[in-house]
C-alpha cells in the first residue's frame, strides 16, 4: 500500500503540470489575438476580446497593457491614461506603461509629464532603449519650445536661429516628433 502514495502523488504532479501547461497557451493565444486585431486595426475587436479576458482575470497586467495601447490608439486618450496610470499603481516595477503614458502627453503636448513619466521608466528599467529614445524625442521638442521663446524674445539673438533649424532639421529627420508606443506583444512581464 505504501507503494501506491508515491505513484498518486506522481500523478497528481504530472496532471498538474499537464493542466498548468495547457493553461499557458490559452494565454499566449489570447494575448497574440489581441495583439493580432490591434496590429490590424481591428479595434472594436481587440477591445471586445481583450475586455473579455479581463472579466476573468481582472488584474493581469500583459491585457491590462494591451487594453490601453488599444484605448490609446482608438483615441481615448482619457481611458488609455487610466489604464496606465491604475498599470502603474499597481505594477511600479513595469517600464512599459510609463513609456506609453508619456506618448499620451507628448501627443497632448504635455511634455513636462511625459518627461517625468519617462523618467520613471527608466528609473525601473535603466537599461530600457526606448524610453532613452522617447526621452531623447522629449528633449528635443523641449530645446525647440525653449528656442523659440528665446527667438521671440531676442529676434537679434543671432545664435539661436541656427540652433533651432539644426533641431528642426534632426526633428524631421527622425520622422519622429511624438515617441511610439511600445509593442505591447510580449513589452510587459505576466
Amino acid at each position: 500500500m505504501t507503494h501506491g502514495l508515491p505513484n498518486i502523488f506522481t500523478a497528481l504532479r504530472l496532471l498538474t503540470l499537464l493542466a498548468a501547461g495547457a493553461a499557458a497557451p490559452a494565454h499566449a493565444d489570447d494575448y497574440g489575438d489581441v495583439s493580432q486585431l490591434l496590429r490590424n486595426g481591428k479595434l472594436v475587436e481587440a477591445t471586445a476580446k481583450a475586455d473579455a479576458y479581463l472579466a476573468a482575470k481582472p488584474r493581469d497586467p500583459q491585457m491590462r497593457f494591451l487594453k490601453g495601447v488599444i484605448q490609446g490608439k482608438a483615441g481615448q486618450q482619457a481611458d488609455a491614461i487610466s489604464t496606465f496610470i491604475r498599470l502603474n499603481e499597481d505594477y511600479p516595477e513595469l517600464p512599459e506603461p510609463y513609456n506609453n503614458l508619456a506618448v499620451i502627453y507628448a501627443g497632448q503636448g504635455q511634455l513636462d509629464k511625459a518627461r517625468a513619466a519617462l523618467e520613471m521608466a527608466i528609473r525601473t528599467k535603466p537599461d530600457y532603449a526606448t524610453a532613452h529614445e522617447n526621452l531623447g524625442d522629449i528633449y528635443a521638442r523641449l530645446a525647440s519650445q525653449a528656442f523659440e521663446k528665446a527667438l521671440q524674445l531676442d529676434r537679434g539673438n543671432a545664435s539661436v536661429a541656427p540652433k533651432l533649424n539644426l533641431l528642426r532639421a534632426v526633428l524631421s529627420n527622425s520622422n519622429k516628433e511624438q515617441p511610439a508606443f511600445v509593442a505591447p506583444a510580449s513589452a510587459v512581464a505576466r
